[in-house]
């Protein structure tokens, strides 16, 4: 059964659109086993006034729950809970880093983690992350390798609330950190926002990409978002593309 009580809503705070909000609300409490598989939801007039929302802006929502594959829509029943856990949405699934050669070739990566840091969030990350000014974070910095050459370096941002126990110390931060997320704390990587530019080698990019200056690097500014749609890290890369490619891939 359903907690009839208000969910807690914030709309004056919310800066993602209304229906987004209310399909995070709604995929929280399936993961959450508020609503179970076969459960049917209240109807779209009922979540309207649950969530204090338009009919439309709920309408919108299961539109989308309904397309990932967590509702069935079923004539006379009403919206049911299919039971298929989000992460098995391929519109939920993000694959999305590849390292290419030039000549097309799939290169695979190994990184390694130089540094972590217990910090305050600045305004700028407090911006990327959707969380206050001053808030707990950790940020670590990592190299990534192929072919034991050096071809980016990353700062990753992460509120601490969300990795409890990670570790601090370099060597024991896992290569594979999206999986230690899923695997640790049941965070999925589910989408991502980067912005892409080109900048001259500054000199830390010259220390850690064994670059000589002047050089060109290419930067990307990637926020990484969770299965409800919250930013859980802000990711700063920057590398040489001198002999390779960084391709984008959503499949």
């Amino acid at each position: 059964m359903h907690n009839n009580s208000s969910p807690s809503l914030k709309l004056s705070e919310v800066t993602l659109p209304l229906y987004e909000v209310v399909k995070r609300e709604i995929t929280e409490a399936i993961m959450l086993g508020k609503f179970g598989p076969g459960a049917v939801l209240p109807s779209e007039i009922a979540l309207s006034q649950m969530y204090g929302v338009a009919v439309g802006t709920v309408r919108r929502a299961l539109m989308d729950l309904t397309n990932d594959g967590l509702l069935s829509r079923r004539r006379k029943t009403g919206t049911v809970v299919t039971g298929r856990k989000p992460q098995h949405s391929l519109r939920l699934f993000f694959q999305y880093f590849r390292l290419h050669g030039i000549d097309g070739s799939l290169g695979k990566s190994v990184t390694k983690v130089t540094s972590i840091t217990n910090a305050s969030a600045s305004k700028s990350d407090a911006q990327m992350l959707q969380i206050p000014v001053g808030t707990p974070v950790i940020y670590f910095h990592r190299v990534r390798y192929l072919d034991d050459l050096p071809i980016m370096h990353e700062t990753l941002t992460l509120p601490r609330e969300r990795v409890p126990d990670l570790p601090d110390t370099p060597e024991d931060i896992p290569q594979l950190f999206y999986l230690y997320l899923l695997e640790k704390y049941g965070i999925r990587i589910s989408a991502i926002r980067e912005q892409v530019a080109a900048d001259l080698a500054n000199e830390k990019d010259a220390e850690w990409l064994n670059l000589k200056r002047p050089a060109a690097v290419l930067t990307i500014d990637e926020v990484a978002y969770d299965q409800i749609a919250v930013p859980v890290l802000y990711s700063e890369h920057r590398a040489t593309t001198t002999n390779h490619r960084y391709v984008n891939e959503i499949q």
